[in-house]
This record gives structure tokens, C-alpha cells and sequence, in this order.
């Protein structure tokens, strides 16, 4: 079955992307936003964003970052200005899939409205933990780059365990560490324990940053508060993994002297080319598991 693929923006993680969808057979792929690309993709079609024909798109793969709440799209690679309006997802074919890194409020009302199939990427288990490796890694690098002491018999306490606190605390464990986890979920803690890891229930997390080197968080809220953030020896560093605007509380670190960093997207700035590959063998099975019920 032949297929249609416009991508309409992306960062450095999408030459990587492209590059797989170029190996799918029976796939025309059409760039949009790459104007300003230094090195070319042969055999590829780009074209300004009002030359697309929509009635001929089966997927559409935005940037990782979807659009703005007014639907505007930004593309690294090009000057372009694109707008996806509420009236253009309605030109769209009712079978169209539109995929994205993360959503809004725009996006899911404009789509549902098109009646448009939406797939935010990084809403998926298996887009979040493939993710995490990279995320991990990166969080080494940090930690190597900002302090003066070794990762290997370093206090560490990494907040959350979820998909990526479970990968960064484990990564860093294999360095040496000595790690904690904090969390608040029992199942979680017991897991911890069992991971031979010390478990912190995150109410009192406070309790033991006196005792931490390094401090990695990776919960979307406030949890590295100022009572933890109080007690922290002054030669450690926080570093925030969660989106922003993180989960910590980074005017009270800033008048402790504490140094903390809020990474922003590891995987696009330590591993793009993994980070693009993750992306498109996700979007290509779920293609090909569409076309074989089809």
C-alpha cells in the first residue's frame, strides 16, 4: 500500500527521522520547513507550505513541539511562516494521521474537530522509555561537566521513578553511586528496595539532602522545594530533568548558592540521531500495524 508523509518542521532529531522513513517502500515523504538545510535529502520532494496537496497526505509528522496555541509551527531549518489553522485540519481527509511530540489545547480541539486522528508521540510508553536512555546519559554529562568529584561513590537522589527516573537511577547506580530514589507510591518504594537502591518517601525528602551530591529530579512539579533545597552541602548541584518549568524551585537554589540546571530536551542534545531513529520506528509500526487491519 502507498503512502504519503508530509513533515512539516522538526529540529536536528528529524534528519534522522527523515533519513528512516526513506527506507519504508511504497512511501512518498514531502518537506516542509527544510528550505534553509544545508546537506539535501535525495529522491525527496520539499515544497512551501501552501503548495501541499492535502487531499493526497495520509500522515502528517510535526515537530516535536507540535504548535503554539495559535497554531503556529516552528521550523528550525527555514524562515517559513506556518500557521495550521482550525480550517486548514478540516481540509485535511478524514483518514489523515497527524502526529506530534506533545499536544495542547489547540491541537487536540482542532483536531478533534476535523475530526482528525492525533498521536502525541511523547504521550507513549514505548516513545518515553526508548527516550530514557538518552535522557540518562545525558544527565551523566551534566553531572561530569558541573562538578569536580566523581559520579562513582557520589550521593545521589534522584526524585520520581517513573520510566525515566527508573533509567537514571540505575545508570548511575552502574557508575557507583551511592543512589536514592525518592517517591510516593508503595509499590514504588518497595521496588527500590528490592533494586537494592534506598528508598524516600517524597514527604521527606528533605530529610536527607544533607547528605547529597547530586540531585536529579524528574517530576513535573514542585518537589525539590525549599525545605529540600535548605539542606543541600553547598558543593551540590540539582539537575532537573522533568519539562518546564521543571520541578524545582530554582530562585531559592539561586540564593543558596546552589548551582541547578534545567536540562530542557537531553535526547535532541546529547543523541539527535537515536533520539530521530526512536521517533521513526515508532511512527513506522504504527503505519504498518495500520496498513495490515487495513
Amino acid at each position: 500500500m502507498s503512502r504519503t508523509i508530509a513533515v512539516i518542521g522538526g529540529d536536528a532529531r528529524y534528519l534522522e527521522l527523515i533519513r528512516q522513513l526513506q527506507l519504508m517502500s511504497d512511501t512518498t515523504i514531502i518537506l516542509v520547513g527544510f528550505d534553509k538545510l544545508e546537506q539535501g535529502f535525495t529522491g525527496l520532494k520539499q515544497v512551501e507550505f501552501n503548495e501541499l496537496e492535502l487531499n493526497t497526505l495520509d500522515s502528517i509528522i510535526l515537530p516535536i513541539t507540535g504548535t503554539d496555541l495559535e497554531g503556529n509551527v516552528d521550523t528550525v531549518f527555514s524562515d517559513q511562516k506556518i500557521k495550521l489553522t482550525k480550517e486548514w485540519f478540516h481540509t485535511l481527509e478524514k483518514s489523515t494521521k497527524v502526529f506530534t511530540g506533545i499536544t495542547n489545547d489547540y491541537l487536540v480541539e482542532a483536531t478533534k474537530a476535523a475530526r482528525i486522528s492525533l498521536v502525541p508521540l511523547l504521550d507513549r510508553d514505548d516513545v518515553a522509555i526508548y527516550n530514557s536512555i538518552p535522557t540518562a546519559e545525558g544527565a551523566i554529562m551534566m553531572a561530569i561537566e558541573h562538578t569536580d568529584y566523581t559520579i562513582h561513590s557520589s550521593r545521589v537522589i534522584v526524585t520520581g521513578f517513573g520510566r525515566v527516573g527508573q533509567t537514571v537511577a540505575n545508570r548511575f547506580a552502574a557508575l557507583g553511586a551511592k543512589v536514592s530514589v525518592s517517591a510516593n507510591n508503595i509499590k514504588e518504594l518497595a521496588r527500590i528496595t528490592e533494586m537494592g537502591l534506598t528508598a524516600i518517601p517524597i514527604d521527606k525528602l528533605h530529610e536527607h539532602t544533607d547528605k547529597c551530591d547530586i540531585l536529579i529530579n524528574t517530576v513535573p512539579a514542585l518537589v525539590v522545594n525549599e525545605k529540600a533545597i535548605q539542606h543541600l552541602p553547598p558543593n551540590a548541584i540539582i539537575i532537573d530533568l522533568a519539562s518546564k518549568p521543571g520541578g524545582t524551585d530554582f530562585d531559592y537554589a539561586k540564593k543558596r548558592g546552589i548551582q541547578a540546571i534545567l536540562t530542557g530536551s537531553l535526547p535532541s542534545i546529547v543523541a539527535p540521531k537515536t533520539a530521530g531513529k526512536i521517533l521513526a520506528d515508532v511512527i513506522k509500526q504504527i503505519l504498518l500495524d495500520e496498513g495490515s487491519l487495513s
